[in-house]
């Protein structure tokens, strides 16, 4: 049973040149999907190290790897017009030459809110945006001129049983949560649930899961609970070892 790999780079704690050298040398090692993070500030450590805007960071990215599917895990829907994350989305498949996921969720991390005057208002709200904010941009994307020049797929990451799910099931090609299996499994579930309600083929949604440096070794673990796609998370200095790892047991498994 085949499956894809990739890692995601956290652009805190670090300089320009660390991290382009990180992502060239993981295009190189053949990873399928390459991704930064959608903040304004580091989720960890020191709250006032060194950081990077992530949607500028991926443009280089775009045209410093060859190989490599390249996105945000993920981007924060309230930070951006949709019909604008739209064209930049569509842009970048162009300077990849058609290697864009568009990934997006809800958004949670208050202190990009609050330090970039956006309003953080509640959970609930933010997944209403999300929900107004999604049939904009598919409507965007149908419109530009040129189009996308590859499938980009529309990604959405998040847990939320009731709202996020049903997201996923009615909009999206795939979909991103966090480890354990077990996790994974339950959340799968809920996701097919969702899919048979809105009329879905479940098995038209790619899932995506991130996972800890870690926990790399036995991927049948989580490929036996239906994962087509690990991202190993990293931040600086930036680990390639367990990438490596996810590539030689995705190689071995043809």
């Amino acid at each position: 049973m085949g499956f894809k790999v990739g890692c995601q780079l956290h652009q805190q704690a670090t300089s320009l040149g660390e991290i382009r050298d990180a992502w060239i040398q993981a295009d190189a090692m053949g990873a399928d999907s390459i991704w930064v993070a959608d903040h304004f500030y580091p989720l960890y450590g020191d709250p006032d190290a060194t950081h990077f805007e992530g949607w500028t960071l991926l443009a280089a990215m775009a045209t410093d790897t060859n190989n490599a599917m390249v996105g945000t895990m993920v981007t924060g829907n309230s930070f951006r017009n949709p019909e604008l994350l739209a064209d930049m989305a569509r842009t970048i498949d162009h300077l990849s030459g058609g290697r864009m996921y568009l990934g997006v969720g809800s958004g949670w991390f208050e202190r990009d809110y609050e330090e970039y005057g956006y309003e953080f208002g509640t959970a609930g709200r933010r997944l209403d945006q999300l929900e107004d904010d999604l049939p904009r941009m598919k409507s965007r994307l149908a419109k530009l001129n040129p189009p996308a020049i590859g499938p980009m797929p529309l990604l959405i990451g998040g847990s939320g049983r009731k709202v996020t799910l049903r997201l996923v099931a009615e909009y999206a090609d795939a979909w991103n949560c966090f480890g354990p299996p077990e996790n994974v499994a339950d959340l799968s579930s809920i996701l097919d649930d969702w899919c048979t309600e809105v009329g879905r083929d479940p098995s038209e949604i790619e899932r995506t899961v991130c996972i800890g440096q870690d926990d790399v070794e036995d991927v049948g673990r989580y490929l036996d609970v239906g994962v087509e796609h690990l991202v190993v998370m990293t931040g600086h200095p930036f680990d390639l070892a367990p990438l490596e790892s996810l590539i030689a047991q995705r190689d071995a498994l043809g």
